[in-house]
Formats: structure tokens, C-alpha cells, sequence
């Protein structure tokens, strides 16, 4: 995934963490929106790896 997708997921994570959940999905929703057809699958699996960052808690 391009690194502006990365980024923005991590600062969503961020900002889920600091309980701006309407600022996250937004900007969350924005870099979903620009990646391409074939950036959708690694994005899913970063959120499946990375759920932790957005609650502070193993995905277990």
C-alpha cells in the first residue's frame, strides 16, 4: 500500500485511542477511498494485524 494509505491508517489509530472515533473513520474513510482495487486486500490484512493499535488490546 502506498505510504500516504499507511500513514493515515496509523494516525486513525491514533486518534481512535485518543476517543476521536469521528475523526479517525473519517480520515480513515478518505485513504480507503484513494487506494486502488489492488491495495484493498493489504489494507484489510494491516487492519486485521494492526487491531491492536486502534484498542490498545492484543486481537486474540
Amino acid at each position: 500500500m502506498r505510504p500516504f494509505i499507511q500513514s493515515a491508517l496509523e494516525r486513525s489509530a491514533e486518534l481512535t485511542r485518543d476517543n476521536r472515533l469521528v475523526d479517525a473513520v473519517a480520515l480513515a474513510e478518505a485513504a480507503i477511498k484513494r487506494a486502488t482495487p489492488n491495495e484493498h486486500r493489504e489494507i484489510e490484512q494491516w487492519l486485521t494485524d494492526h487491531a491492536h493499535d486502534f484498542t490498545g488490546k492484543d486481537a486474540r
